[in-house]
């Protein structure tokens, strides 16, 4: 039985704390993956090499798959806040499983558009496989019957500061270079924006609840920079992996590049967190962890 209703205590809602900038953020920042046209995107890619198409592809069914799985994968944290009474993050979770959704729509959209109706699951590495469609869902369905602090700071490590902070930026990274520098499929490369400006607000909202949960429960500090090191050698491995299938990676790509970027997101991410310890909840309220609408 519900007593008591946030909304119409005294104080109301706590308008400036980063979960509610976020939230009006994403309803600032509304796109619909239906209204983009692809038809210059067709016309590019039938000028594409099957080489060029094949890396576009690889890189689309691990974004497609991707965001299908932390789609279908979010809901166990979403109950976990909500049964915590923390109303204003439960309000922009809802922002964020509906983006998560629009994405899902949007690579759809992109490969139906360019015809390409095969099964693409050979694309996906075994590492990829260990980090998305074992370790996520493993540590997101634990939430289910496992909501403590530790279980909650393993899985937002994994989710969002390796999974989306890491592994997907790295890949919007080196995407959108492609689709930039080579003035080609501009409907995929405005989804790409879009969809990066949306996972930014995401990774946002990771680092503070690590953050947060690092004032509350100090004692989870150790847990998230174990966690983090734990998955940060599959997640290079999973760009080793990519790059190892191309002798001559096309669209003039280089490994080093994305490896010192996506190290640097994770340090980014990371010591935000650690600058929570000794802080009150109140003050990392108020922190910044992101430009969550200048994803660059």
């Amino acid at each position: 039985m519900r007593e008591l209703f946030r909304s119409i205590g005294a104080g109301g809602l706590s308008e400036e704390i980063l979960p509610v900038r976020l939230y009006h953020l994403a309803k600032r920042w509304f796109w619909d993956p239906a209204a983009i046209d692809f038809s210059q995107d067709v016309a590019d890619w039938q000028r594409l090499s099957p080489l060029q198409q094949e890396v576009i592809l690889r890189q689309t069914a691990m974004f497609q798959a991707g965001e299908e799985s932390v789609t279908a994968d979010l809901l166990p944290l979403i109950q976990v806040i909500a049964r915590e009474g923390r109303l204003e993050e439960e309000m922009y979770l809802t922002t964020f499983l509906f983006e998560e959704a629009k994405h899902v729509e949007f690579f759809r959209r992109f490969l139906d558009a360019i015809g390409e109706r095969r099964d693409l699951h050979h694309f996906l590495t075994p590492t990829y496989r260990r980090v998305l469609a074992e370790e996520l869902p493993r540590v997101m369905n634990r939430l289910a019957h496992d909501p403590s602090p530790a279980a909650q700071a393993e899985a937002a490590v994994t989710y969002n500061i390796v999974v989306e902070g890491l592994l997907a930026e790295t890949g919007y990274h080196a995407y959108s270079q492609v689709l930039q520098r080579n003035h080609i499929l501009p409907g995929l490369y405005a989804g790409l924006m879009n969809t990066r400006r949306d996972e930014s607000r995401h990774i946002a909202w990771g680092v503070y609840h690590c953050a947060r949960l690092v004032a509350e429960h100090p004692d989870v500090l150790p847990v998230i920079r174990a966690r983090a090191e734990e998955l940060l050698l599959p997640a290079l491995a999973m760009v080793d992996e990519y790059w190892d299938l191309y002798p001559s990676m096309p669209f003039g790509l280089n490994r080093d590049h994305q490896v010192a970027y996506a190290a640097g997101q994770l340090q980014r991410r990371m010591e935000a967190i650690e600058r929570a310890a000794g802080r009150s909840v109140e003050e990392v309220g108020h922190m910044e962890f992101e430009a969550p609408d200048d994803p660059t």
